[in-house]
């Protein structure tokens, strides 16, 4: 066995070496031809492939005639997120709110919120012994491929799980927003019973409770939580629910959607897209580098020491060797990203209330010297700032979320914005997202 294992792996690396040469494209071809690869220019603009009425990202302005940087804006619906978060009360958790606002496309009553609220309580479970027969019969590491299995399967327990009419596909997606949670949780807790053989215990969700107060009462064996817990957890959902039709899994819900599949392979295709690192799974490879960090920086208040290690990591002498910094700069925001900001408040927060203050310190450092740095570095167009994932981790780490669930929570949050595209693109066009591609290939 042992040998055919070899083989086989040497086969493989022979046939890489000849996909590289046959499949490697010159990048002076792209320039040559105008094509904008990734669908994002050298300055970072996208290419244009369709209108929304559901957010809007703001990165520049025009002054005079000219395109100036700016701080970074994250609009919903006609309203900037910061401007929605500050308007709840202190103690209220906003997250069904806010997702009623971007599905339905206007701000509830009081009654409409409730209704909202009820619905979405009742959507909160999963069929019969789904749990048992679906999600422990095959736990994983990977709680987004659970999740997706998950999701596929669901269809099969929907009697008209290919109706794509809008009343339908709605219903689909109010539950699947109020399945996510439960799709999570117990998919971690499958994995850290049969793989780490750790205690099971699965909780059953309140409907009476909000999506934040439910993650966190379903996670933890006591089931408790305090108010400022769910507060910085329902804020961090909020602003994980949304980002523009231009990100890469919101995106692939579109093109899925144009092409008239059902509601569930839409939302499992998304999830594929956001568990790359690249998208979804950047927070985890910022906190791998910041216990790299702190294992290989004494003092967390020498600024001297960060920047000497930080340059280490561009360089690719240190960390994964691949030349990043993990949450720094964005494909769109250039002077600072709104959620970032926004998230950074309750960082704070928090982190005096768990005892975490020399750890923020040194996030607060590496926020500081790395923008510098990579400008310093690298052939920068435009400004680098901190994203929301830089912060998104230490929020959770501070929550006791293990780190196998920071995309899933970032999924369950960003299903919210997922179904309201789907629900606009049904309504808007019936023609299929087909891109062209230039062939470059050589005739024989």
């Amino acid at each position: 066995m042992k040998d055919w294992i070899e083989t086989t792996n040497n086969y493989l690396m022979q046939q890489e070496k000849i996909c590289r040469k046959n499949d490697s494209i010159d990048l002076r071809l792209y320039e040559e031809y105008g094509v904008n690869r990734g669908l994002r220019d050298e300055k970072g603009k996208g290419v244009l492939t369709g209108l929304t009425k559901i957010s809007k990202i703001v990165s520049s302005k025009n002054i005079n005639g000219k395109k100036l940087s700016c701080e970074g804006e994250l609009w919903y619906r006609g309203y900037k997120v910061e401007e929605l978060i500050s308007s709840l009360g202190e103690d209220e958790l906003g997250f069904e709110k806010i997702a009623y606002l971007l599905l339905m496309g206007e701000m509830p009553s009081a009654q409409e919120e409730q209704e909202f609220k009820d619905f979405i309580g009742k959507c909160r479970s999963l069929p019969t012994n789904f749990t048992r027969d679906v999600i422990m019969k095959a736990p994983s590491e990977d709680i987004m491929n659970s999740m997706t299995r998950s999701i596929l399967t669901l269809a099969s327990y929907d009697k008209n799980a290919k109706d794509i009419r809008v009343s339908n596909s709605l219903r689909q997606c109010i539950q699947l927003i109020s399945e996510f949670p439960l799709l999570a949780v117990y998919g971690y807790n499958a994995y850290n019973h049969y793989e780490k053989n750790q205690s099971m215990f699965i909780h059953n969700p309140d409907p009476k409770l909000s999506t934040a107060e439910n993650l966190l009462m379903m996670l933890r064996p006591d089931q408790k939580y305090t108010p400022v817990e769910a507060k910085v957890l329902d804020t961090a959902l909020i602003l994980h629910m949304e980002h523009g039709g231009g990100n890469n899994s919101t995106f692939t819900t579109r093109v899925v959607t144009s092409s008239g599949s059902d509601t569930y392979s839409t939302i499992a295709a998304a999830m594929s897209s956001l568990k790359g690192p690249k998208h979804g799974g950047a927070n985890i490879k910022v906190m791998e580098m910041m216990e790299n960090i702190r294992e290989n920086v004494k003092d967390y208040s020498d600024q001297e020491e960060i920047m000497v290690y930080l340059s280490k990591i561009l360089n690719k002498e240190a960390f994964d060797q691949t030349g990043l910094i993990y949450g720094m700069g964005h494909a769109v925001y250039s002077l600072s990203d709104p959620r970032e900001k926004v998230l950074k408040s309750y960082v704070e927060q928090l982190a005096n209330e768990k005892g975490r203050e020399e750890d923020l310190m040194l996030y607060e450092n590496v926020e500081k010297i790395a923008p510098q740095l990579i400008v310093q570095k690298r052939h920068i167009f435009k400004g680098v700032s901190p994203n929301v994932d830089f912060y998104s981790g230490f929020v959770y780490d501070m929550l006791g979320i293990p780190q196998e669930l920071y995309t899933a929570i970032f999924a369950v949050a960003r299903i919210v914005g997922w179904s309201a595209h789907r629900i606009e693109e049904l309504i808007c066009t019936d023609k299929i997202i087909r891109p062209a591609y230039m062939s470059v290939m050589e005739e024989k």
